[in-house]
């Protein structure tokens, strides 16, 4: 195999792959990536830890086609990243070492064969294909993603759900003390839900970011029942389903309230900042808020002070002291890009539900923290 690229380009397309790369493995040829190089002058470069695999396609100019498996990634990566912005010449030698070359450095690395590699399972049986605008995909997976739980334990909730509904594409997640869900309208054939572990839609998002310069705005998923494979301009993503019953989210909704309000998003992050300073890991994060008349008084207190912030907002229905942990409620408001948001509670003890003024596009699930008495 013999070929000369673009630094830039190679080093964009190493950053795309290498995040179907994990170190974690039993299969040292899984720590590599595999580069194939054809006749018609393209260089595949793949990667995979078998839930996850990518192979994105770049221009190179091909001398001499073959297919290798670089041993060391990162050292591989870091190189190319740290050459400069000049072509870059590839070979594989006669004693199956890698040969990079420039104008002025010359470098050898070992290498495997690349038959030891995998193959890149797509799916068998097409059970559904699909196409999503690249943004609003994006966007999804930000607003949603963070709410699934990190516990590998509990099953399919370390997963986002993607259901499909005849007007509708909604994302869930939820980690059994806080919930996401998104809808975007969108026309469907069919109705379908799939779950995709948090983790690989939070990679699927970062390719979906460095690929916002290429020429299609939408995104194909070609669906069967244990894979999903994602296709957009010379990049392919295989990901693994979750397999399980995801929970029935809507019975998780809140049907009651009792204390309605309307609050400026961006004022209160920035009390809950400031108020959150002293609240503690080891007390839930724990912030007071007191809602009266027409203004909100979020406090935390500690050893080491006490803060009190007091907000100006619009409220209906019962006054309400209610706790929670700050670090939730900071991080649905800052997925939000409203200005203003309905926050509704019914009581001291049941969850809260953070939502826009109008429509349905997001709600957050928020379970209140037990104020201790005073």
């Amino acid at each position: 195999m013999k070929f000369n690229c673009d630094q830039q380009t190679l080093s964009r397309a190493l950053g795309t792959v290498s995040k179907a790369i994990t170190q974690r493995t039993t299969i040292p040829v899984l720590k590599g990536i595999l580069l194939s190089a054809t006749k018609d002058n393209k260089l595949k470069l793949t990667a995979s830890n078998l839930d996850l695999s990518i192979e994105r396609t770049i221009d190179v100019n091909v001398e001499r086609e073959g297919s290798i498996v670089i041993s060391d990634s990162k050292f591989f990566m870091d190189l190319i990243r740290k050459l400069p912005s000049e072509p870059v010449n590839i070979e594989v030698t006669e004693n199956d070492n890698i040969l990079i070359k420039t104008l002025n450095t010359e470098v050898k690395c070992v290498s495997q064969s690349a038959d030891e590699f995998p193959g890149i399972n797509d799916v068998d049986e097409v059970k559904a294909q699909l196409s999503f605008d690249r943004e609003i995909l994006k966007d999804m997976i930000r607003k949603t993603q963070f709410c699934a739980s990190i516990d590998e334990t509990k099953g399919v909730i370390v997963g986002v759900l993607i259901e499909l509904e005849e007007d509708s594409m909604n994302m869930v997640a939820l980690d059994g003390f806080r919930m996401a869900v998104t809808r975007e309208q969108m026309r469907n054939e069919r109705k379908e839900k799939i779950i995709i572990s948090a983790k690989i839609m939070n990679e699927l998002s970062k390719i979906l970011s460095e690929t916002n310069e290429e020429k299609d705005e939408n995104v194909s998923f070609i669906l069967s029942d244990k894979r999903a494979v994602m296709l957009l301009e010379g990049t392919k993503v295989v990901m693994r389903l979750l397999e399980g019953d995801f929970i029935n989210y809507k019975e998780i909704l809140p049907k009651e309230k009792s204390t309605t309000v309307k609050i400026n998003r961006e004022t209160m992050i920035e009390a809950i900042e400031r108020a959150s300073l002293l609240a503690k890991e080891g007390r839930n994060n724990l912030i007071r808020i007191t809602i009266t008349e027409n203004l909100m008084n979020i406090t935390s207190a500690s050893e080491e002070g006490a803060v009190k912030e007091d907000i100006i907002m619009e409220k209906s229905g019962e006054d309400l002291e209610i706790g929670f942990n700050s670090k939730y409620i900071m991080d649905a408001l800052k997925a939000i890009d409203d200005d203003e948001v309905l926050i509704e509670m019914t009581s001291a003890v049941k969850p809260c539900l953070i939502k826009p003024i109008e429509g349905n596009g997001y709600e957050y699930l928020i379970l209140p923290v037990r104020i201790p008495s005073n």
